[in-house]
């Protein structure tokens, strides 16, 4: 692109110095001056820490041709053309946008936000859209697809990337022959605008429950920051037992004459309904209730939640045009997601074991009491809490949540980071013993706490792993460790096979 085509794009006016700068050739966009590479034009974005402006030189001599940025503070040159923007964080948006050629206009793009559930909807979605015929993509906390079907992972561990790696992973997808793509936006994401040159088509929206408060600072910034996507999309698909923010959310999905429609698991009046709800073993079987008819649904996951993550996705892609009979046939063919109700592969005298990223109070409580139905012995969870400023305020509830809903409770590590370990078990501790419970012990080390719930379990017992599910690093003070915790369980039946073994010699 052009520097005088992008500069349109911005809206803003270019001096062009020497009468050929508007010529130059802009091939990317970056706000990290150590990103650039030549060519590309750098956004100087002011933050709480650092002024981007304070690396213009650091950026140029990587090959910067342009710098964007809301003033030049004093004493302070370009040696590039300078374009002055209202807000950085949107200018690097459109940038990165219009830059890539606005891929997501040549797209069906469905969005997927919420507290819970994200990931799931967003992989259902996926598979449904695959299995009826569109060459699909994926963006999502667990990495990003092309239509090839191989996961990769973007260049910066956000739940959403910055908007130039999500403008060029969409770009990627283009090229590859995408014509519809699944985005799961995170509420950061639309806060940040890493999201804003995304076109979405469809919003589907799960629930909001109290997360990430440290960010937002209060429950209704951030119902409003989540709420950006209902507000982009031309259809919307809510659930309606999201009470009371589903009220609040109607008029803006219908603003403008957008529509909507809505969806419920638990019986609730909406235009998608689940009902004859059976949970087994190892899967889910529904009767959906739908605008197009009714049919008999297979999930094989379980959860009872999960009926109300398939309902959304259903909703989602039947909002593109796909038949219900071509819903339901495909939704008996899911596969799952890695690190959500992932179970492991028993043998004889092994107890069940689960791996699941359930980390707020209510998330947990689902999946401990979805667990349970299906459990015959004992049922274990190992949890923890994030440290530092984020959400404080759920440890001692998880603590409750944890010691009400299982048998017994193991305390221990999860991403704590600068917070120190103790602190965030006593909170848990105290949120167990408050509500009068003292079946649950704390060891920090969360592979030592992995192990002695796998070993103390009985063959009919089930032990969950809450918490870190698919993520591939575990925060420890100040160091960042490789992490995967379903093999972290693995190693620990092994451990409990061979303890079982050498007691059987002995």
């Amino acid at each position: 692109m052009r520097l005088a085509d992008l500069a349109d794009a911005l809206g803003v006016p270019f001096a062009d110095r020497t009468g050929h700068e508007g010529d130059t050739v802009v091939t990317g966009v970056s706000h990290q001056a150590d990103w650039i590479r030549p060519g590309q034009a750098f956004v100087a974005v002011r933050g709480a820490r650092f002024d981007g402006h304070s690396f213009i030189n650091e950026a140029v001599e990587a090959g910067a041709v342009v710098v964007i940025g809301e003033g030049l503070p004093e004493h302070t040159a370009s040696p590039v053309p300078y374009l002055r923007v209202a807000s950085a964080r949107e200018a690097l948006a459109d940038a990165a946008t219009a830059v890539e050629g606005r891929p997501s206009d040549q797209l069906t793009v469905l969005g997927v936000t919420g507290t819970d559930g994200k990931t799931t909807t967003s992989c259902i979605a996926l598979h449904l859209l695959r299995e009826t015929g569109a060459q699909t993509g994926l963006l999502s906390t667990i990495g990003y697809e092309l239509p090839d079907r191989v996961l990769r992972q973007p260049p910066s561990h956000f739940t959403t990337p910055e908007a130039p790696q999500v403008q060029h992973i969409l770009a990627e997808m283009v090229r590859h022959g995408a014509t519809a793509a699944v985005v799961e936006s995170s509420s950061h994401a639309l806060a940040m605008d890493r999201v804003r040159g995304v076109s979405y088509d469809v919003a589907v929206w799960t629930n909001l429950t109290g997360e990430h408060l440290d960010f937002h600072g209060t429950m209704e910034q951030y119902f409003a920051d989540k709420a950006k996507l209902v507000q982009r999309a031309r259809h919307s698909v809510l659930n309606a037992d999201d009470l009371p923010w589903v009220e609040q959310l109607v008029p803006l999905a219908t603003a403008g004459g957008r529509t909507c429609t809505t969806y419920s698991a638990e019986g609730g009046d909406a235009d998608w309904r689940a009902t004859d709800v059976l949970e087994g073993p190892q899967e889910i079987t529904f009767t959906v209730h739908a605008p197009g008819g009714r049919a008999e649904a297979r999930l094989p996951m379980i959860g009872r939640f999960n009926v109300a993550n398939a309902l959304a996705a259903m909703a989602g892609v039947a909002a593109t045009g796909v038949p219900l009979a071509d819903l339901v046939a495909a939704l008996a063919t899911f596969p799952g997601v890695a690190g959500r109700m992932e179970m492991l592969e028993r043998e004889p005298g092994d107890p069940r074991v689960i791996v699941d990223f359930a980390h707020t109070p209510p998330s947990l409580d689902k999946a401990l009491a979805t667990v349970r139905v299906t459990t015959e012995g004992r049922l274990w969870v190992v949890l923890g809490s994030a440290g530092g400023p984020r959400d404080p305020s759920k440890r001692a509830p998880l603590g409750e949540v944890a010691t009400r809903q299982a048998d017994h409770a193991v305390f221990t590590e999860e991403d704590h980071r600068s917070t120190p370990l103790r602190d965030i078990l006593a909170e848990m501790e105290r949120g167990a013993r408050e509500a009068g419970r003292d079946n649950f012990v704390s060891i920090g080390d969360r592979t030592e706490a992995i192990r002695y719930a796998v070993r103390e379990a009985g063959a009919e017992d089930t032990v969950l792993l809450a918490g870190k599910g698919p993520e591939e690093t575990l925060e420890r003070d100040t160091e960042t460790v490789p992490w995967v915790e379903i093999g972290e369980a693995r190693t620990a039946l092994r451990l409990r096979h061979d303890e079982h073994a050498e007691h059987a010699d002995a």
